[in-house]
């Protein structure tokens, strides 16, 4: 297993007769059938997504344990809350949606800032996006301290933005607010992250042109 890779308890997968009929379906219309009564099939989105969920919340709570937790959580909350995903939505945003929710849950009663394991490591990048793709390990580790420095609510948006390939208007869904304000959010959570990550080096790289 490689560093930042998630090793949560797996759904159980599509038996033959799912997996011949849901090969090549679209999230949306797989979690139509598994609202629908299709449940195992709840086992091939969990193939397709766990992983990324798991960057998002190593990245947003800085804990591997509480990652993995979360990631089952979600799945959880997807077969308990089955029924109210609408055959016109989106599946992933409406994924993060419960990530958020989880997240939020798991934390409400605790200390604003949460605990940071100093050796949980940065997941794997698998996005086309510079700041997950910074070339550098010494990079990488400064984006950490530095995301680490930010509030949760920016660290959060960031997340949002720039790691877990969704649209501004996707994310104003999961939010409740305007894609403006997201707009707004975003370039300043940046500003302060790169303003975090000029202080820790020399050079800014992507950061600069991102916030720039």
């Amino acid at each position: 297993m490689s560093p930042g890779t998630a090793t949560v308890t797996r759904f159980p997968t599509p038996g033959p007769t799912s997996s011949r009929t849901s090969s090549g379906t679209g999230d949306s219309q797989l979690m139509g059938r598994v609202r629908d009564g299709e449940v195992d099939l709840l086992g091939e989105l969990f193939e397709r997504h766990h992983q990324r969920l798991f960057a998002f919340f190593l990245r947003l709570v800085r804990s591997r344990t509480a990652a993995e937790d979360l990631v089952q959580e979600v799945f959880v909350r997807m077969l308990k809350y089955r029924h109210t995903f609408r055959a016109e939505s989106e599946f992933v945003p409406w994924m993060f949606t419960l990530a958020r929710n989880a997240a939020t849950d798991r934390y409400r009663s605790r200390p604003r800032e949460l605990p940071v394991e100093e050796d949980a490591p940065e997941p794997a990048a698998d996005l086309p996006h510079p700041i997950a793709n910074l070339e550098r390990v010494e990079q990488q580790r400064r984006l950490k301290r530095a995301l680490d420095q930010l509030k949760p609510e920016k660290r959060e948006i960031l997340l949002l933005a720039r790691f877990s390939e969704l649209k501004y208007e996707q994310i104003a869904g999961i939010l409740g607010i305007t894609e403006g304000a997201v707009k707004v959010r975003v370039h300043r959570a940046l500003k302060e992250l790169k303003e975090i990550f000029l202080v820790d080096g020399p050079q800014g790289g992507p950061l600069a042109e991102e916030a720039g």
